[in-house]
């Protein structure tokens, strides 16, 4: 949570007349050592973006995804050049980024204030189309 406020992920507003706000729910995870034992507890605010409606809360989704014949291209010339390849995640990147729609989601379950706000979401989080 303490994340998700320093990123600037949402402010409270109230929610417009048109408008509906998504809800969420929190997703755990146990990260564990390679003996068993546990290392921490993890958790992820998740939005139930399934209830997001296009033309509404969404104007377009897009996914990146590399072509396959661009990958088999650039693994031949690297086998061809003997190059070293490597790789690397950039998964988190897409939640640093402003949305570009205004989506409302309802406060997140623990952490209400009891105003009956809203979050306006200003950057991506997991669940969202």
């Amino acid at each position: 949570m303490n994340s998700l406020q320093a990123n600037n992920t949402w402010e409270l507003v109230n929610l417009p007349q048109d408008r509906k706000a998504i809800g969420s729910w929190w997703v755990y995870k146990i990260k564990k050592n390679a003996d068993g034992t546990v290392q921490r507890f993890k958790a992820h605010l998740v939005a139930k973006g399934y209830s997001q409606k296009v033309g509404v809360d969404i104007n377009e989704t897009f996914s990146l995804v590399v072509r396959w014949d661009t990958t088999r291209t650039v693994l031949s010339v690297a086998a061809y050049k003997k190059l070293k390849l490597v790789q690397f995640d950039v998964k988190p990147v897409f939640l640093y980024g402003d949305l570009q729609e205004d989506i409302y989601m309802h406060q997140p379950q623990g952490f209400e204030d009891g105003t009956g706000q809203v979050c306006k979401l200003l950057k991506s989080i997991y669940g969202l189309k």
